[in-house]
C-alpha cells in the first residue's frame, strides 16, 4: 500500500501548498498535509486547494490530525500521532471508508495502534528531525528491526512507514528491515530541486 510518503513542511523559501506540489510534480502518489502551528480554518484552506491537485494525479490525500476536516472535505484519511485522537475514536467518526495511519515509536505502540484498526503505522523517528516538537527516543535501523521482528511474531500484519529526519542514503539499508515505506519532507525540500529529487527518490 505504502512506497513514499510525503509530508508536507514550510520553510523559508516553499509554503506548504507549494511544497506537497512539488512532491505530486515529482511524482509522490501520497501526500500527508501537516500544518502543526496553523489554524482549523488555514489547514482547510490548503486542503481545498491541495484536494483537486491530487485527485488529478491519482495521489492519496491524508490530513494530520484534523479528523472532523478529513470527513467535511471527503479526503482519503487522516494520521493521527500520539498526542491526537484515539485511532478508535477516529474510526468510529469517520467510519470503514477512510485510511487512518497513526505514529508509533515502541512495538507495544505499533500493537495497540493494530488492536484500534489503524490501517497502517509511521514508526519513527529514524533519526533526529528538527520538523517534529516532543520527539521520542531515536529508532536507527535496529530500532527498525526490533520491531519489525516483534510484529512477525506477533503475526501483526500492518504497513509500517518509517519516519523522522531520513535521508535519500538511509532508504535502500530503512527498506532491507522489511518497512514497506519511508515518510519524507525536509529530505526532499532542503535540496537545490525538489521535484527532481523526488523522482530520485522513486527512482529507487
Amino acid at each position: 500500500m505504502i512506497s513514499l510518503q510525503f509530508i508536507t513542511h514550510q520553510t523559508e523559501k516553499y509554503s506548504y501548498l507549494e511544497s506537497a506540489c512539488m512532491a505530486l510534480e515529482g511524482g509522490c502518489k501520497w501526500i500527508q498535509l501537516r500544518m502543526k502551528e496553523a489554524t482549523p480554518d488555514q489547514v482547510k484552506a490548503v486542503a481545498l486547494k491541495l484536494k483537486p491537485l491530487c485527485e488529478e494525479q491519482e495521489a492519496i490525500l491524508v490530513i494530520d490530525d484534523h479528523v472532523e476536516l478529513a470527513k467535511e472535505l471527503g479526503l482519503d484519511g487522516v494520521h493521527l500521532g500520539r498526542m491526537d485522537m484515539p485511532v478508535a475514536e477516529a474510526r468510529k467518526l469517520l467510519g470503514e471508508g477512510f485510511i487512518i495511519g497513526g505514529t508509533a515509536n515502541t512495538f507495544e505502540d505499533v500493537q495497540a495502534l493494530y488492536v484500534a484498526g489503524a490501517d497502517y503505522v509511521g514508526i519513527g523517528p529514524f533519526r533526529f528531525t528538527t520538523t517534529k516538537k516532543n520527539l521520542s527516543p531515536v529508532l536507527g535501523i535496529d530500532g527498525y528491526q526490533s520491531i519489525i521482528q516483534q510484529m512477525k511474531q506477533a503475526s501483526i500484519l500492518l504497513p509500517t512507514v518509517a519516519i523522522g529526519g531520513i535521508a535519500y542514503e538511509d532508504i535502500p539499508a530503512i527498506l532491507a528491515t522489511g518497512i514497506n515505506g519511508i515518510a519524507l519532507s525536509g529530505a526532499i525540500l532542503q535540496t537545490q530541486n525538489p521535484v527532481e529529487e523526488m523522482k530520485k527518490i522513486l527512482a529507487l
